[in-house]
């Protein structure tokens, strides 16, 4: 109960510096990740994933990832972007990550994940949508900076890629 008590007592303070520019002490920084990776893994592990690889929705995910992702999660041939560098923490580089569980993409995508940058896209876009965001990420790390060039040169500005998806489904 004291430990409770001082726990509040110092949050309540506001002595833990919340800043997106200082780093989580390493005691923080595991709790916030172990939760993170098992509320993930819990409220992914019903989702059905539907067959991702259908050269259409693989190209629409690549639209979709190159209009709305890469200024955080970067991609092949890209080595930073303006926003990243004040990100805490760093979201992962998509590209770098083989053999994700495509439930718990499609689970992060869609809600988003607090305290982090990373938006729910739910709201936004339909389950379509993100399952080809998803199927995108399951070929994105075999994909070389030529491959990744040829496969989004259609995509033209963050939003004109995405629009297709906004609030399809979703009531207005």
């Amino acid at each position: 109960m004291l430990a409770g008590i001082g726990g509040g007592v110092y949050i309540y303070s506001g002595a833990y510096d919340i800043g997106a520019d200082a780093s989580h002490t390493q005691v923080v920084f595991e709790i916030l990740e172990t939760l993170r990776d098992r509320s993930v893994e819990e409220h992914a592990a019903g989702i059905q994933v539907p067959p991702l690889d259908d050269p259409k929705l693989i190209a629409t995910g690549a639209e979709h990832y190159a209009a709305m992702c890469t200024g955080c999660h970067l991609a092949p041939g890209l080595d930073d972007s303006e926003i990243r560098p004040g990100l805490y923490p760093q979201p992962p580089l998509l590209y770098r990550q083989k053999d994700e569980n495509p439930a718990e993409q499609f689970w992060v995508i869609k809600h988003g994940i607090k305290l982090t940058a990373m938006p729910a896209w739910g709201p936004t876009h339909d389950d379509q949508a993100i399952w080809a965001m998803v199927a995108f990420l399951q070929k994105l790390p075999t994909l070389s900076v030529q491959q990744y060039a040829q496969m989004t040169a259609n995509s033209s500005g963050e939003h004109e890629a995405h629009e297709a998806h906004q609030g399809e489904d979703k009531p207005h």
